[in-house]
């Protein structure tokens, strides 16, 4: 099976079924400050998974592109990505528990020809806050599983959310294809990770919303939130023992055998897969419509740090020249029928590419001249302490198998344990960073970060207003306290323009204007000047967002019903984001002096 024939086997399955299909969105979350990246194909539906109406309905199903940088570390392996699809569909209030796995189970014994006897699911074994899902287990057995298919875990294994302190989670069943692999003890169950199950598909069901005080109570619309991997499914499918081996990675991986060839020079195969692999994904978060450029923070961050990983795997290889492009450019061709922005963008993504190989270079060469310096002054023992060599993984991107190299070449030894011990620090304070970073998201939609939301739709507006239409939305984040929104623009605002762009806003809002919402086609919405980014692969209806005389975009919401709701909106900094990308924080309702 192709890749192509899976998607769309997908996506008809759940269309028979009235679901309506919803296009991929960016892979810059719009409603969840809690993540950098698109993670799951619920991302973009937070405001209706809370409440707001779909303007495609109760049923809906997509093609998700995603990103997920947690396991960076671990890709190379045979599973692990960074970027991947996700097939998913939704039930915003309308069937439940019985009705999605019913379909999930058809979907794969009837449309996928995998055998129930293959399948293996898990279920919440319940605590002492929510009972034991006994109707996820019934429905299973219904299906005609057998009582050892089915495992029962806790909330680690079976509980999704909520994504902030507060606010809308429930139990999963994830659903494992069982490689036939031996059981590695009496225990082994999906849970182990002894490569004998790979899961496949997750569906969660929202049914609780948790409280402040740490109980729950039943919400109202209980939703269905299902993912499943393409690659890993489309591997399976095909008798293949990794990722690397689908026709997903083969265009890639040829023209970097290709390349290697032509340089005379080796590669490990798990530095084959990391290049191939970081290689789409730096490509589609360059090629993204809200086009996201290397930096030093947040989203940008991460794309260099693919990058530059791309690179030092490369120059392992002693492949001296910039190959990126010529890699990148592959993906373009592989997807562009499928992301039309990966095409839009291609000048961008190579543009960029160039950029950041440019500088990476540089610091890399300082680097090894600092390595040079710490293996100079090296003792009779010949070994080069962690702390040293975290040093030069922090500051200037080495990895440890990079500096074991260089080491090597010297007759020097790495202290590999003490780096491990600076590693694990680095990343300890890195989680509890992004934990205090990030707390918010699905339960952080309650009234003020509504404000914030339309008070964006008024500040985007007046940079248009007043710096010209040239300007776009480049990113937001809305957390409870404020707002941040990025937009292109290549230099710092004088006071003068900061000034008025703050007394447009405020004029809005002293002026008492009802929010207006309507559904239109894409056409539609362009038709009438809507400000947004417009993907009208499948002819969708969106939901425009007016503000007569002020702002006009598509958007999910949700938003206030009269602009005197923000009171009063004051920005209290602006600065650069990344190249030509400018930053602005603002706050309503409250008085500042700067």
């Amino acid at each position: 099976m192709t890749a192509n024939e899976l998607r769309k086997m997908y996506v008809n399955f759940f269309k028979e079924r009235g679901h309506h299909e919803i296009a991929s969105a960016s892979l810059l979350p719009e409603n969840d400050p809690t993540v950098l990246f698109t993670t799951a194909g619920m991302h973009p539906l937070v405001p209706y998974l809370l409440g707001e109406k779909h303007p495609q309905g109760t049923k809906l199903v997509s093609v998700q592109k995603c990103v997920r940088t947690g396991d960076i570390d671990e890709v190379g392996d045979d599973t692990h990505l960074t970027f991947f699809e996700m097939l998913g569909n939704w039930s915003l209030g309308e069937y439940f528990k019985e009705e999605s796995i019913g379909m999930s189970y058809d979907f794969l014994t009837t449309c996928l020809n995998i055998p129930k006897e293959k399948l293996t699911v898990t279920v919440f074994e319940g605590d002492e806050l929510v009972p034991r899902d006994e109707v996820a287990a019934r429905t299973w057995k219904s299906q005609g599983l057998q009582e050892n298919q089915i495992f029962y875990y806790g909330r680690e294994e079976n509980w999704w959310g909520p994504a902030g302190q507060t606010g809308p989670c429930g139990t999963d069943t994830e659903i494992f294809y069982d490689l036939g692999k031996p059981s590695c003890s009496v225990n082994c169950g999906p849970a182990c990770h002894c490569g004998k199950y790979v899961e496949i598909w997750n569906n969660v069901f929202m049914e609780y919303h948790k409280k402040s005080d740490g109980s729950y109570e039943k919400l109202r619309q209980k939703n269905v939130d299902t993912g499943m991997g393409l690659e890993r499914v489309l591997t399976i499918l095909n008798g293949y023992t990794n990722v690397y081996e689908t026709e997903l990675f083969l265009p890639v991986r040829n023209k970097l055998d290709e390349i290697i060839a032509v340089n005379e020079t080796k590669l490990s195969e798990k530095s084959k897969r990391i290049i191939c692999e970081h290689t789409r994904a730096v490509t589609f978060l360059l090629g993204d419509s809200k086009k996201i450029v290397p930096s030093n923070s947040e989203q940008g961050y991460v794309l260099r740090r693919l990058i530059r990983r791309m690179i030092r795997h490369l120059k392992q290889a002693g492949i001296e020249k910039n190959v990126l492009c010529k890699l990148a450019k592959i993906i373009v061709e592989q997807y562009g029928c499928l992301y039309e922005e990966l095409r839009e963008n291609e000048l961008f993504i190579m543009e960029q590419l160039e950029k950041e190989y440019n500088l990476f270079n540089k610091t890399l060469d300082k680097g090894l001249k600092y390595a040079k310096l710490y293996f100079d002054k090296i003792g009779e023992d010949k070994l080069l302490n962690g702390e040293l060599a975290f040093k030069l993984y922090d500051t200037f991107g080495f990895p440890i198998e990079f500096t074991i190299e260089l080491a090597s070449e010297m007759g020097i030894t790495v202290d590999v344990g003490g780096f491990q011990h600076k590693f694990a620090e680095h990343q300890k304070k890195s989680r509890q960073g992004a934990e205090v970073k990030f707390k918010g998201g699905l339960s952080d939609q309650g009234e003020q970060a509504t404000k914030l939301h339309t008070a964006t739709h008024l500040l985007n507006g007046a940079l248009q207003t007043v710096l010209g239409t040239d300007v776009f939305q480049r990113g937001s984040n809305i957390t409870a306290e404020r707002l941040r929104f990025d937009f292109s623009f290549p230099r710092k605002l004088t006071k003068e323009e900061l000034d008025k762009i703050e007394r447009i806003v405020n004029e809005a809002i002293s002026k008492h204007i009802d929010v207006l919402c309507e559904e239109l086609t894409v056409k539609e919405a362009k038709k009438s000047g809507a400000v947004g980014v417009f993907d009208d692969k499948y002819g969708e209806v969106v939901k425009v967002y007016t503000i007569p005389g002020y702002s006009k975009e598509i958007c999910g919401g949700p938003h206030v019903r009269n602009t005197s709701e923000l009171k009063v909106f004051q920005i209290m900094k602006e600065e650069a984001s990344s190249a030509g990308v400018r930053r602005i924080k603002a706050v309503i309702g409250i008085t500042k002096t700067f």
